[in-house]
């Protein structure tokens, strides 16, 4: 499945499993705990994609490199 979340003024699309709708609250408040990480958030406007397996968030850049981001 595919969701959209927002995120400092910036929509990304996250693909993932029907049956992993609990992680996507884990991505959020993890988003959220990230607010003030000026590094995080300068990574984040170059964010393509995300895809959730388990308890990580797989961040794909437009340029092909990814981000591991454990959201547990």
């Amino acid at each position: 499945m595919t969701r959209v979340i927002t995120f400092k003024n910036r929509s990304v699309p996250v693909h993932y499993p029907s049956e992993q709708l609990s992680y996507m609250e884990l991505l959020q408040n993890k988003l959220q705990e990230m607010e003030y990480n000026f590094d995080f958030r300068k990574k984040w406007k170059r964010i393509k994609s995300v895809e959730m397996i388990r308890d990580v968030a797989i961040l794909q850049y437009s340029d092909g490199t990814k981000l591991y981001l454990e959201v547990c």
